[in-house]
């Protein structure tokens, strides 16, 4: 398999609904792991999933996933899953039937169906529920089963669209655990998600979407070193924060210092991080006391603040 045919990509991507922008000259190329779709309602995130599920065709441009085109459904759901986040299940049906009856229709034999459901319903926890009626489930519940059947044929490829709605803590935390060892894997998990601290916490690299458009991609850390026009926000825990300042102003780079609120720390805002983190080094070496220095808007909320302005829409 060439190193394309182990990537999703999409040249030149357009999809309009009549008159109405879905998605607008789409360039991307998705490694393996997990990739997190983020931007505001309308901002293209489903549409680019059903594109790269073949659910919908675009008006221009090519899509590949894994050097199939999404056009050949047969042959790409051999090693894709998709979970929506609309629930739809036939009227009476079980969470195991739901699944079984899936990979009958998928051409595994009944032997091979029980067994791959078996350890799909043990991979979300379902076991207990499995012989219950999907339509007595909670939310959560319907979000596994789903989850369930996306994964029960072992796909390289998952799309998940909201998975994370609907679930306690708890099964967040196992949710999130089973995406990374999937990804470990080497599946590409694709995830839409408005959570961001989750985002942040087991994404690989994000998409950035508003009204239609990429406005950014990579790993959040690297695009928040591209978006140089915003002074980047630095959090330094120390015991005198205020006689830090007074250091930290000598740096060219400041633009502003600040005591943080709750009086530990100082939260300074830099033009050029790399001179500042070396300047913090010279003021360690001539005995300045820190206890820790980190990014404070290293995340993809901030990210998506600075690249599309306050009135972008909320996530």
């Amino acid at each position: 398999m060439s190193n394309k045919d182990r990537q999703i990509t999409f040249e030149n991507v357009s999809k309009f609904y009549g008159e109405v922008l879905g998605v607008n000259r789409v360039n991307l190329t998705i490694p393996p792991g997990i990739t997190s779709l983020v931007g505001p309602n309308g901002s293209g995130k489903t549409t680019l999933m059903n594109l790269m599920t073949g659910l919908l065709c675009p008006t221009q441009g090519t899509i590949r996933v894994l050097g199939v085109p999404p056009d050949q459904p047969e042959a790409l759901f051999r090693f894709l899953g998709y979970c929506t986040q609309y629930d739809s299940f036939p009227r009476g049906i079980t969470g195991y039937q739901f699944v079984h009856s899936y990979l009958r229709l998928h051409g595994k034999t009944d032997s091979e169906a029980r067994d791959l459901t078996q350890h799909a319903l043990e991979r979300v926890r379902l076991t207990d529920a499995a012989d219950r009626k999907v339509a007595g489930y909670s939310k959560g519940m319907r979000q596994r089963i789903k989850l369930a059947q996306a994964i029960s044929h072992w796909p390289l490829v998952l799309v998940l669209d909201e998975p994370l709605n609907g679930l306690d803590p708890l099964v967040r935390a196992e949710t999130i655990a089973l995406f990374r060892s999937l990804a470990e894997e080497g599946v590409h998990v694709i995830i839409s998600s408005h959570i961001l601290h989750e985002v942040d916490a087991i994404s690989d690299q994000v998409i950035l979407l508003s009204s239609g458009y990429v406005v950014a991609e990579g790993q959040i850390h690297g695009v928040r070193t591209e978006v140089e026009e915003h002074p980047m926000q630095i959090l330094i825990r120390c015991e005198r924060p205020g006689r830090l300042a007074s250091r930290i102003f000598e740096q060219s780079s400041v633009v502003e210092a600040r005591v943080h609120a709750d009086g530990k720390g100082l939260l300074v805002r830099t033009r050029d991080p790399d001179e500042f983190y070396l300047a913090l080094n010279r003021l360690v070496l001539d005995g300045v006391d820190l206890e820790s220095v980190a990014p404070a808007d290293d995340d993809v909320h901030s990210v998506y603040q600075y690249l599309i302005g306050p009135d972008g829409g909320s996530i």
